[in-house]
């Protein structure tokens, strides 16, 4: 039998030897594969609306992911998951959190809102940061938005749903801060 290659083990399922400090990230890697579902928090407060009703049919369609969306009574944006700010819009008004477990978040605060230019957003975190559910990531001005003529109506998707067997969308009329909002079932 030949060696294995540098840096495996031998035998059948060669898995590279690790040097050191990344047994956490093995630990995560293993716990990642068992999962089979998620669940994603409320990112905002307010009245849940489904995704057919909101205004902009680039959301109303699905062609953007599939979620459902909050008429915000609160100016508060939160990470709905563990993860990292994959995006961060440099306009301030949406954030994409990738889950620990890769499930890909979109929160778009308003419909047309990239053409404040940031006016009314403050962010309170940049693009590549790790996150924890409920973690604060944007205050908005939701007066603000209203008083310009914008819909604060915010979309919240799931941008790689092809990669999960199902998504099941609360059932709730109103939703709070964190509160189930959206299950993720990975196929695995």
């Amino acid at each position: 039998m030949e060696a294995a290659a540098e840096g495996t083990t031998g035998g059948a399922a060669e898995i590279p030897v690790s040097s050191g400090t990344e047994g956490a990230d093995k630990a995560e890697a293993v716990k990642f594969a068992l999962k089979s579902e998620e669940i994603v928090g409320a990112p905002m407060s307010g009245e849940v609306l489904p995704l057919e009703e909101l205004k902009d049919e680039a959301f109303s369609s699905g062609v953007m992911g599939k979620g459902v969306g909050i008429e915000p009574s609160e100016g508060k944006v939160v990470s709905p998951v563990d993860g990292t700010v994959s995006t961060l819009f440099p306009t301030l008004h949406a954030v994409g959190i990738t889950s620990d477990s890769g499930t890909e978040i979109l929160i778009h605060v308003g419909m047309d809102t990239v053409q404040l230019d940031g006016e009314g957003f403050e962010a309170h975190v940049k693009q590549g940061d790790k996150v924890k559910k409920g973690q604060l990531l944007l205050d908005v001005d939701l007066k603000l938005l209203r008083e310009k003529g914008y819909s604060t109506q915010t979309p919240v998707l799931v941008v790689n749903p092809d990669d999960m067997s199902e998504l099941q969308v609360t059932d709730q009329k109103q939703t709070a801060v964190n509160d189930d909002f959206i299950t993720v079932h990975f196929k695995r």
